[in-house]
Parts: structure tokens; C-alpha cells; sequence
């Protein structure tokens, strides 16, 4: 017996004899003493997920970071100075520090425990029952004790818990959306009709649902053997993708701690040289530093991406990881997949012909049309969905004909016809044919429908004008221009015929030819729109889909995503391409994947990624979840999106709309834009806050700022402001630019010189120009000591304060915009987005402010 013949991988295409024989058991089924040694053998039918680490040390992982080491170093320091010095509130500092760790601590921890999340989605999708055949008889059983070997009896409703091979079924449809992405249910069959394992009718896949019919199946794979085990493994290997903003934040904190450090050491020496005693000069230097930490900027850029989350909910988009919201901004290719993202998942009957007539109004001319009675009959009775309180139950282009069919007249009136006989749906076949007695008629009714070249071919005869005519070469091929020109618009299109019969057994000739239906499921309105924005945005978008290539490009060319050069790759042609070949390929300026598998989509990714791209990937199945989960940002949709894909993405389209992943698009470029302002203006008090210290052990005056007011000006006057910059609304070109360059930072040089070098400068002369001027107008002279309580004291420290919140006040007026003067951006706002789509660009009509976050000005 081999190691483990359920990794085989030609299950589908070997006799039934020789898969018994790999699993040494017979089409009798198992016995109970089988099925326990199975059990030890094979272990479980369930999807393993790796020991997990304790919750308390992933929570102390969270302050292993540099920004909480930072902090709390700086904690530690302000401490120490209270010990050194006491009463000078330095321990206000300390606490505020260590405050600010635990609860980026405790917030970060809860963000990681979703990922924890998506192994539990997996495995909600095991039935916890299955009916299986065993010593001889039924009787059901914990799926997780299928082993392989089992015969599993499936009927309409179940969960699949294990991968098998069909032995017998009756009008058995599987449901495969979840792992495959396929939109419709597809018919089994007891043969190979595929060499892709995943394609062949006569395999069904753990996970997946029983549509309808019934059928046995022999187990031969369980666990993480099967398809969607592999899926698990996949995105169990898959590892996390940092975001932009996490890089650019870690980048901030080490410049700005190495300026603090490098300071507080130079000023400590310089204190030592000029006489100051050790313990005096220790505590200047641990003022320099704490005045350097950026203790607002964490709670700040939470508070900032918490605020960005809402807005983005408020437009049907749910932000699980804040972080996201910023790599959205970032993106510079959206990887989508097609059905209810670019379409509406809605397929509905967009054209008829019949009497060589096209109509696609179904009032007037439509209602009156001879024949009409007749096809209406095929619709309705050659199908086996339902009609329900939410429009349908069943295969949706049967529910679709049904729907229509009911329009045109209800369908209950056809309640007294008796079906007697079914050739269902068959993909080898492409038809159905069902046989009906109806009291109004003496003989039988028999109904076909399919593809129409097929339907064409057991036609003698047409319907035209209420006459039955014989079908001429004339006629078959005007039909099969109509058919043609309606599958070049990207519709779904079947033949109607019927005949008259002696007896429930269909013929296969002489059928009446009665017309032509063409579906669509139709895209959405607002997507060609957002195309058009993603393009100005310097954004490629590529669809990336399980359904088939003509469908595909179909609606790729509807909606404009594919022009004359675009390319279509299917999933059999990528499996051929060398990485090499790949990277060419992406380089293609409009693409769309077809029949793709889970590791092909997750491979796109990642090419795309070593090219240097931030990757937003859209997807709604099991399959999805690998590369969901490893791009940069994962979109899952909230309506038919699985909780696997929900679990394993950054986000969820609450409206599944394409056109959704925009505007949240256009919400990420601006938080960073709003970031970038915010951190410029939180910089510029560092400088009034560190000068005082250098004065007080340089030029021995009294100290002109405390600690305390130094914490009041960080968690204070930097945040409330700052987080008003947050939510600044975008300006008019956001999505007229380029994605921002990877090596574009959020702390550059050109910042740093506007924001220490003039802003912060301008506001400690004020400060300080205030200082004197009361200390001198109270009597005091140079080299005069003051107590901590002198009223004198405390008058010249307010005044230094309030000149520093007076400047901030116009600080924070010379951040709203980078680029743009405030008349311009000012006219904007969230609540009025057309207005500003729609505003034209006039180059220099408006004189862009001189802002010190406008760095290419200064």
C-alpha cells in the first residue's frame, strides 16, 4: 500500500476498479472495523491549523516593536528625573508614555487575533453529518470520521465533507462557487469529462454544496488531503504583507529617535563641558529627549485611520485592519474578479428573437408577436427552478428564464401540466429536454432548450409569423447570425424548440424551431466610470476570474477594461509560462485571467509584488483566500463573499461593488495626505519645546517651559489639531496624480528643514520674545534665580505657552493644504464628491500657498 495514495492526483481518470484497489476496499463500502483502522491511519477528517502560541505571549509581542521600546525607554528616562529631581512632573510624562504603550499594545493585539479567525472560517464549512454506507447498510456518521474508502450518499441540501469520485447519480448539481468560483451549478457524471482534476464532472470537492439530485460517491480523500485542504496549506504558508503606512510610521520613529538621542547625548557633553554638575546635566539630557518623543503620534495617526474607517463605512466599506486604510492610497494595481464586482450578479433576459425579429423592449410590438405563447411554454416548463418570495430558488439561468417567463404571463397557469419524462442539462449535450402531458391537449408536449447550434441541428422546422414552415439553410444561418451578434455582447444565449408526441420518449428530430433568448448578467453602471478614474489615478486594474475567457472578455470589453490590445490569458496557458514569460505578460497595459486556480491567482500576486506593485485583490470564495490574504490589500464582498474570503481580507465591499474599492481608493490617498499634514504640524513644537532646556544650562535663565507644559502641548494642543487635519477633505486632484512612489516618505528632509528649521523657530521666538518681555516688565534681571511657585515665574511660563499655542493656531491653517491654495481645496467636500470630480483643473489660475508641507516648494 503506498505512504498515502489519497495524493494521487489521477483519481478522476482511472477505473473505478483501480481506485478501489489504490484504497484497498470495494464499492461495498466499509465496515466499521475498516473504518477505525482508517481512522488511525489517516488521522481525522479535519482541517489541522498549527499550535497555536499562548495569548499572552503574542500580547507581549506587541511591545517588542521600536516605537513601544522607544517609549517606554523614554518612559524609563522621565522617571529617573522624577527620582533625580523630584516634583518638577516628570512623572506625568512617564505616565502618559507607558499609557500610550499599553493601549497601542492592547489595540494591536486584538487587530492580529482576526487572522486567528480565518482557520475557524474554514472549518464552518464541514457539514457536522454525513450519510455514508457502511456494513452494509445506511447510517449517518460525524464527518469527521469519514475516512477514505467511505461511500458517501449525497442528496439535495448537504455539505460535502470529503473529496470522492462519483459511482451513481441522479440529476446530481454541485455547487462549486466557493472553491472553483464557477457562477452556476454544474451536473455530474460518472465519467472523466476533464484532465484538470477540478473540471472533471465526475469528482465532487469538500466544501462544496449539493445543488439537487442525489448521488454516491466513494471517498478518497479527507482532511488536508483534499482540495480545499490544499487551499488551507496554501494560506497557512501564506505570510503577512506589511503595510505602506506600518514601514513608513517605523521609518518616522527611528529618524525622529536618533534626532532625540543624538541630542540629549550632545547636550549632555555640553552641559558637562561648560561646568554643569553630572546629575543636572543627566537631567537636561533626559528633557531633550522626552521633548523629542512624539508621544501624540500614535494616538493621533489611530484616532486619524479610526476616523477614515467610518467614513469609508459610511460608503459600504468595512476596514478590519486600520492600517489598511492608508494602503489603499498606495495601491498602483487592483486585481478584481468579475461576477457582483464588475456585473451585478444578476442575470437577466436582455434580447429575444423570434420571427427573425430582435427585440429587447418587452412592451408594444414584443407582446404581440406570433409564437410568442409557444416559447413561453419552453421557458416555463423546460426548467426546474422555482419561483420564491426573493424571485427564485435554482440554477439562476434557469430562474432567469423563469422570472421572465412569469412576466410575460404567470406561470401558475401552466400548474396543471404533468412532467413525464426529463433529459437534464448536460454540458457534453448542451440541452435539456423535458416531456409534459397538459389536459388541453391529446398527445404529448416536448420541450427542448440549449445551445442553439445544437437546437439547430434537430430542427426541421420554424415558427414564423403563427406558420410552421420547414427550416431552410436560409433561415438556420440568419439564426446564427442573431446568435453570434448576441454572444459578441457578452449574453448568454440559448435556443427554444418544442414538438408534439405520440409517445414520453422524446424524439430526436423534427423539433419546431421557436426563437432565441440571450441573458446577461449586466455590469454595473458606476464601473466603467471608476475605470475611468482608476486610469487618471496612474491605477491598472485586471480581472482575475474562474469563469470562462469568451465571458469574460465579453464583459471586459463592455465596461472598458479591455480595449483592441487587450489580452486574455487562461488558466491552462499560465500554468505553461515560465516566470519570465509572467513578468512579460503583466507588463501588458489591459489583462483579464481566466479559469484560474487558487495558486495560479495567488502566483499573480506575487509577481506582481516582486515588480514592485501594491497589489488590492477582490475575491468572494474559498479559492480566494490565498492571495487575499497575501496581498497588500485584500477586498472581500460582504453579500456573496464566503467567510473564508471575509476572514482573510483587510476589507469588505458591503455593496459588492467595484466602484466601492474607488472612492475608498480616493479615502486612502487622502489619509496619507492628511497623515503627512498632521506629522509636519505635530514636528514644529519639538523645537519650542527643546530650546528652553538648551537656554536654561547654556545662558542660565529660569526654565522657560516645564514638563508639564511640555505634556500639555503634546497631548493637548498636538492632538486636537491634529486630528482636525485627519479629516481634512481631499483636494481636487487626489485622483488625478500617480500612486505615491514606494520611496516617497512621510519624514523627508524638506519637512524637516520647514519644520525645524523655519515654523518650529518662528513659534520658539515667540515664545521666548514672550518670556522676557514679562520677566523683564516684573522687575527681574539677568542671572536672577525664581522659585517654581514666584508669580513672576509662572506669568513668564504662560506666556511662553500661550505664544506657542497662538503660532500653532496659525500652524495648523498652513497644513490643511500641500499643494492647492485653500480657495481652491476649500471649495471641496466629502458630502459634495460630484461637485469636486466635476470641477475642471486650471493650471495657475489660483496661486498654490507657500505651505511647509509643500515640499517641492521648499
Amino acid at each position: 500500500m503506498p505512504d498515502n495514495p489519497t495524493q494521487s492526483s489521477d483519481q478522476h481518470q482511472i477505473s473505478l476498479d483501480g481506485l478501489c484497489r489504490r484504497l484497498h476496499c470495494s464499492l461495498a463500502g466499509l465496515t466499521d472495523t475498516q473504518a477505525k483502522q482508517r481512522l488511525q491511519e489517516y488521522g481525522e477528517n479535519r482541517l489541522q491549523s498549527s499550535p497555536g502560541t499562548p495569548e499572552i505571549i503574542r500580547f507581549l509581542r506587541q511591545f517588542k516593536n521600536f516605537f513601544a521600546l522607544l517609549l517606554m525607554f523614554g518612559g524609563g528616562l522621565a522617571l529617573l528625573a522624577e527620582q533625580l529631581d523630584p516634583g518638577q512632573g516628570n512623572r506625568y510624562i512617564a505616565y502618559a508614555l507607558l499609557s500610550v504603550v499599553l493601549l497601542n499594545g492592547i489595540f494591536t493585539f486584538f487587530q492580529e487575533r482576526q487572522s486567528q479567525k480565518i482557520m475557524a472560517s474554514f472549518r464552518r464549512m464541514l457539514p457536522g453529518q454525513v450519510m455514508v454506507w457502511r456494513n452494509g447498510r445506511k447510517q449517518q456518521i460525524d464527518a469527521g470520521d469519514v475516512v477514505p474508502g467511505d461511500l458517501m450518499l449525497l442528496s439535495e441540501g448537504d455539505r460535502i465533507p470529503a473529496d470522492g469520485r462519483i459511482i451513481e447519480q441522479t440529476r446530481l448539481k454541485i455547487d462549486l462557487s466557493s472553491l472553483t468560483g464557477e457562477s452556476e451549478p454544474e451536473l455530474r457524471h460518472t465519467d472523466c469529462t476533464s484532465d484538470n482534476i477540478l473540471e472533471s464532472r465526475n469528482m465532487v470537492f469538500s466544501g462544496t454544496l449539493v445543488h439537487s439530485g442525489i448521488g454516491k460517491v466513494l471517498v478518497y480523500a479527507t482532511g488536508m488531503n483534499t482540495q480545499i485542504g490544499n487551499i488551507v496549506q496554501l494560506t497557512k504558508d501564506t505570510g503577512e504583507v506589511v503595510s505602506p503606512i506600518h514601514i513608513e510610521l517605523t521609518h518616522f520613529i527611528k529618524i525622529i529617535s536618533s534626532i532625540a538621542i543624538s541630542l540629549g547625548v550632545l547636550f549632555f557633553l555640553v552641559s558637562i563641558m561648560i561646568g554643569n554638575g553630572h546629575l543636572s546635566s543627566l537631567i537636561f539630557a533626559i528633557g531633550i529627549i522626552v521633548a523629542n518623543v512624539p508621544e501624540g503620534l500614535l494616538p493621533t495617526v489611530t484616532l486619524a485611520l479610526t476616523m477614515a474607517s467610518k467614513r469609508m463605512a459610511k460608503k459600504n466599506a468595512l476596514i478590519k485592519n486600520l492600517e489598511s486604510v492608508e494602503t489603499l492610497g498606495s495601491t498602483t494595481v487592483i486585481c478584481t474578479d468579475k461576477t457582483g464586482t464588475l456585473t451585478q450578479n444578476r442575470m437577466s433576459v436582455n434580447t429575444v428573437v423570434i420571427n427573425q425579429q430582435e427585440f429587447s423592449d418587452w412592451k408594444g410590438a414584443f407582446r404581440s408577436q406570433p409564437g410568442l405563447d409557444r416559447i413561453w411554454e419552453v421557458m416555463a416548463l423546460c426548467n426546474n427552478a422555482c419561483l420564491s418570495d426573493e424571485g427564485f430558488t435554482g440554477d439562476p439561468t434557469e430562474g432567469c428564464l423563469l422570472v421572465f417567463a412569469d412576466q410575460i404571463c404567470p406561470v401558475h397557469e401552466l400548474a396543471t401540466a404533468i412532467r413525464v419524462h426529463e433529459i437534464p442539462f448536460d454540458s457534453t449535450t448542451k440541452q435539456m429536454t423535458t416531456t409534459y402531458s397538459l389536459p388541453q391537449h391529446r398527445d404529448y408536449r416536448v420541450y427542448l432548450k440549449g445551445a442553439p447550434e445544437v437546437i439547430l441541428s434537430h430542427c426541421s422546422q420554424i415558427r414564423l409569423d403563427d406558420e410552421t414552415q420547414p427550416l431552410l439553410a436560409a433561415d438556420k444561418e440568419q439564426i446564427l447570425q442573431s446568435y453570434r451578434r448576441l454572444a459578441s455582447r457578452g449574453e448568454r444565449v440559448l435556443g427554444l424548440a418544442w414538438q408534439s408526441s405520440d409517445t414520453p420518449e422524446p424524439a430526436e428530430e423534427n423539433y419546431v424551431f421557436g426563437g432565441l433568448i440571450g441573458m446577461l448578467d449586466p455590469p454595473r453602471q458606476e464601473v466603467p466610470v471608476a475605470l475611468q478614474k482608476c486610469r487618471s489615478a496612474g491605477i491598472r486594474v485586471m480581472m482575475i476570474t474562474g469563469d470562462y475567457g469568451l465571458t469574460a472578455e465579453a464583459i471586459g470589453r463592455q465596461i472598458g477594461l479591455l480595449g483592441e490590445q487587450g489580452v486574455v490569458v487562461r488558466g491552462d496557458e499560465l500554468a505553461q509560462m515560465s516566470d519570465a514569460q509572467l513578468d512579460a505578460t503583466l507588463a501588458q497595459p489591459e489583462l483579464v485571467f481566466a479559469r484560474t486556480s487558487p495558486a495560479q491567482k495567488l502566483r499573480i500576486v506575487r509577481a506582481l509584488q516582486s515588480a514592485g506593485e501594491v497589489v488590492t485583490v477582490t475575491g468572494d470564495g474559498v479559492n480566494d483566500a490565498p492571495a487575499l490574504k497575501h496581498a497588500d490589500m485584500g477586498v472581500a464582498m460582504g453579500i456573496m463573499g464566503t467567510e473564508v474570503a471575509k476572514e482573510a481580507s483587510n476589507m469588505v465591499l458591503m455593496d459588492d461593488n467595484f466602484a466601492t474599492i474607488v472612492a475608498a481608493v480616493e479615502e486612502g490617498r487622502t489619509i496619507f495626505e492628511n497623515i503627512k499634514k498632521f506629522i509636519a504640524y505635530i514636528l514644529t513644537s519639538n523645537i519650542p519645546q527643546i530650546l528652553p532646556f538648551i537656554a536654561f544650562v547654556l545662558l542660565d535663565v529660569p526654565l522657560p517651559l516645564t514638563v508639564v507644559l511640555i505634556l500639555a502641548i503634546d497631548l493637548g494642543t498636538d492632538i486636537l489639531p491634529a486630528l482636525g487635519l485627519g479629516v481634512e477633505a481631499p483636494e481636487t486632484d487626489v485622483m488625478k496624480k500617480p500612486p505615491r512612489a514606494r520611496n516617497e516618505r512621510l519624514l523627508s528632509t524638506n519637512l524637516l528643514i520647514m519644520s525645524y528649521g523655519v515654523v518650529g523657530m518662528i513659534q520658539a521666538a515667540a515664545g521666548f520674545f514672550s518670556y522676557f518681555v514679562v520677566l523683564y516688565e516684573g522687575g527681574w534681571q539677568w542671572g536672577q534665580s525664581l522659585a517654581a511657585t514666584d508669580p513672576l515665574y509662572r506669568s513668564a511660563i504662560t506666556a511662553f505657552f500661550a505664544a506657542i499655542i497662538i503660532c500653532q493656531i496659525a500652524d495648523v491653517l498652513i497644513c490643511r493644504t500641500r499643494r492647492q491654495s485653500r480657495v481652491l481645496s476649500g471649495s471641496t467636500s466629502r458630502q459634495r464628491p460630484a461637485a469636486r470630480a466635476s470641477r475642471p483643473e486650471h493650471p495657475g489660475s489660483h496661486a498654490p500657498s507657500r505651505s511647509k508641507c509643500d515640499e517641492s516648494q521648499t
